[in-house]
């Protein structure tokens, strides 16, 4: 086959194929003409490069992979130099793994810092979350805990259960200072646990998507998330946008600026209803469960 035909059917590039050559991979016949001319097994040869590559490993360290199938034997993964050349790929992955582990937590250690600052901007003490029933969100855009964009204004169809909170604790990280000024800031790791445990219940009621959201940094957010081992995402909001956006009640203590505690039901894009307050934190989910069957078996009601 034509180095065109052998590119198509493995998926590749003619550049690749060329390199491939160069490096005496896989070699085809030359024609008289001076085309390349590539024998059946190019296609196998071609397909155990990209799955080597794939896994980490250079183009040379697949030689001895390649050059047994061009030999016709099989037993590449008992060979000698493909043992050595799996170690070796291995050490490679876990000194990049503790490399880029280490990046991660000097990171997290710098949002975890910057969590306990002063946030910018007034807050919104004293304002009433109930008043927000009938108003749109704004369309702000997120990035959850998952890793996926969140954009509040196109949740999608059916209701949304957002739950907000001040924050949550870390295990072996102290608390910020101020933290017992700030009423009702204790209790979320316990919400957050219950939604975790009663998540297809909630859906069954007719939630069809949960969040929980919080000023904290996306590195506390994200330990959190893999502690609890959350089935829906949390959402970072240190610069309290949707505070700012929809005037969501604040508390300041010291140096910190939190939400207050409560919970927006949200449908079709509109504030449908709102718990607040919130007195007790680890059986306020059993609340909203609650509500969303009544809704859910109300005439009329909007479909999950």
């Amino acid at each position: 086959m034509r180095v065109g035909e052998l590119a198509r059917r493995t998926g590749t590039t003619v550049r690749a194929l060329r390199y491939y050559e160069s490096a005496g991979l896989v070699v085809p016949r030359r024609l008289s003409n001076g085309y390349r001319e590539y024998d059946p097994i190019a296609v196998r040869l071609v397909a155990q490069i990209r799955e080597l590559m794939a896994l980490g490993l250079t183009v040379e360290e697949t030689r001895p992979f390649v050059e047994s199938i061009a030999d016709g034997s099989d037993d590449t993964d008992v060979c000698a130099a493909a043992v050595a050349t799996y170690r070796s790929t291995i050490t490679n992955l876990q000194e990049r793994i503790g490399k880029l582990t280490a990046q991660r937590d000097a990171l997290d250690a710098r949002l975890d810092a910057a969590a306990t600052q002063v946030v910018p901007g007034s807050p919104a003490e004293g304002a009433d979350p109930t008043a927000l029933v009938g108003v749109r969100l704004p369309p702000l855009s997120f990035y959850g805990t998952d890793g996926r964009p969140v954009d509040l204004g196109a949740l999608g169809p059916g209701r949304s259960v957002i739950f907000v909170y001040p924050l949550t604790g870390r295990p072996g990280v102290d608390l910020p200072n101020g933290l017992l000024e700030i009423h009702g800031a204790r209790g979320s790791t316990e919400q957050a646990a219950w939604f975790r445990d009663h998540h297809a219940e909630l859906r069954a009621a007719g939630a069809a998507r949960v969040y929980g959201l919080s000023a904290q940094s996306t590195g506390y957010q994200r330990e959190l998330a893999h502690r609890l081992r959350l089935p829906y995402p949390l959402i970072p909001d240190p610069r309290l946008t949707l505070a700012d956006a929809l005037r969501l009640p604040t508390r300041t203590a010291g140096d910190m600026t939190l939400y207050e505690r409560l919970t927006l039901i949200v449908a079709d894009g509109a504030v449908e209803h709102v718990f607040h307050p919130i007195p007790d934190p680890a059986s306020h989910p059993l609340h909203v469960m609650r509500w969303l069957t009544k809704r859910r078996q109300a005439p009329g009601s909007v479909a999950a």
